[in-house]
């Protein structure tokens, strides 16, 4: 039995990134039990980007801009982690969006100190 939705798909989703496929990674957002799917195809996605022989990497800083944007505060972590992982340059475009996004620091604000 596999899972839904595959990770394949949810990559394919992220690099289409049009209007339906957006409603559908915000239904992913919705559900903690597809956490582990999103994060799944994410990966796959900036791996596929890594191994291009072109890199687009204002294509990669927008959707890590918008995904930055729309995640809900669970998976802010989750998400720069993944941006993290490699020091290719298309996970460092993908991190440039997310930073750019401000969804982390919207998540987990700064202590008055």
């Amino acid at each position: 039995m596999s899972a839904f939705p595959d990770r394949n798909t949810v990559a394919a989703k992220i690099a289409s990134m049009q209007e339906p496929d957006q409603a559908f990674l915000k239904l992913l957002f919705e559900n903690p039990a597809q956490d582990d799917a999103l994060l799944e195809g994410l990966y796959l996605y900036l791996d596929i980007a890594s191994e291009g022989k072109f890199l687009n990497s204002l294509k990669l800083e927008r959707n890590g801009e918008w995904i930055g944007e729309h995640a809900p505060a669970r998976l802010q972590i989750r998400l720069m982690e993944a941006a993290r992982s490699s020091q290719h340059p298309a996970f460092a475009a993908f991190r440039t969006g997310l930073n750019r996004s401000g969804g982390l620091e919207r998540a987990y604000p700064k202590a008055a100190v």
